[in-house]
This record gives structure tokens, C-alpha cells and sequence, in this order.
């Protein structure tokens, strides 16, 4: 039996830095003679999924009722003027006859102004825009299953790899 056991280590390409990284004969680990690359066909890939919270605004609309002063108008307040001023001036004599069609002139315009006076009513459509948190799957990895030589293998990776996945190998000392 050999004193010295070998081990095959399966790393795929994307593992995390730390894999990544050579080590020298110094450290016990594996030389760059001793890594090579090649081939696993992928058995299966799984979506692996997790859970946020995003904020998606929407738009929120209501009716309200308005009321609007249209103010008066100027053809209330002449035409009030005109017809006041006519009263007045069948009323007075004399010199109260002119002081008479200007009161009427200034109480008809009054009137005519305040009766053009007006409250318009109207509905209006409101709209605002409102937060609403909601839960949201996304795809966090893929659980990816592969054969390299007989045996099968597992590893999550931040992609689909699809049909086949290339893969790193090392060989080194097993303590």
C-alpha cells in the first residue's frame, strides 16, 4: 500500500477566490503541474430562489367634488345698472329726479352683479402616487448536479451552465 494517498479534488471554474488561488510546493499544496482543466456533462441544474421585498408604486385615483366661484360678470352688473337707473329715474322730480337715476344705476348694478354671482359644482378625477411593498422570488443560483468520470458531483453556481461545465482539477498529497 502507498504511503502517500492522492486525492482528486472537482472544483468548478467559478468557485470562490479562495480555490482559485495556486499554491506553491511550500505550503503542501498542488503546483500548476499538478491543475488541469476539462469537461463534466451536467446532469441537472436547479434554480435556487429567495425573497425581496421590492416597493412598487402605483397610481391611486379618486373623484372629489369642486366647487368653483365664477365671480360676476360684467353684463350682469350693466344690465343691473341700466335697469336701476331707469327705475330710478321714473321715481325722482326735479332734482332728486338725477340723484334718484344714479341710486337706482349704482343699487341695480349691485344687484345685477350679485345675481351673476354663481358657485359651478363639478367633479374632478384626483390622482396620487402610493408605495406598496410587495414579495418578489428572484433567482439567487443553480444547484447544478455533473459527472466527471463515473462519479457525480455538486456545486452552486451563480449561472446555468447548460449541457457541460468545465471544471478544475488538482492533484496533490493527502495528509
Amino acid at each position: 500500500m502507498r504511503r502517500i494517498l492522492l486525492s482528486l479534488l472537482i472544483v468548478a471554474a467559478t468557485a470562490a477566490p479562495a480555490f482559485a488561488q495556486d499554491r506553491g510546493y511550500g505550503d503542501g499544496g498542488p503546483s500548476q503541474d499538478n491543475i488541469h482543466y476539462a469537461w463534466a456533462d451536467v446532469l441537472r441544474v436547479d434554480p435556487v430562489y429567495d425573497v425581496v421585498q421590492v416597493d412598487r408604486p402605483r397610481e391611486r385615483c379618486y373623484e372629489r367634488r369642486v366647487v368653483r366661484d365664477t365671480g360676476g360678470s360684467t353684463a350682469g352688473t350693466l344690465l343691473g345698472a341700466v335697469i336701476g337707473g331707469a327705475l330710478g329715474h321714473q321715481v325722482g322730480h326735479g332734482r332728486g329726479n338725477t340723484a334718484a337715476t344714479i341710486g337706482g344705476a349704482v343699487i341695480g348694478g349691485a344687484i345685477g352683479n350679485n345675481a351673476s354671482n354663481g358657485q359651478q359644482v363639478e367633479n374632478q378625477t384626483r390622482c396620487e402616487q402610493v408605495g406598496q411593498v410587495g414579495e418578489q422570488r428572484r433567482i439567487a443560483g443553480y444547484d447544478v448536479e455533473y459527472r466527471y468520470r463515473g462519479d457525480v458531483y455538486v456545486s452552486r453556481l451563480n449561472y446555468d451552465p447548460g449541457e457541460r461545465l468545465r471544471i478544475r482539477i488538482s492533484v496533490a498529497p493527502a495528509d
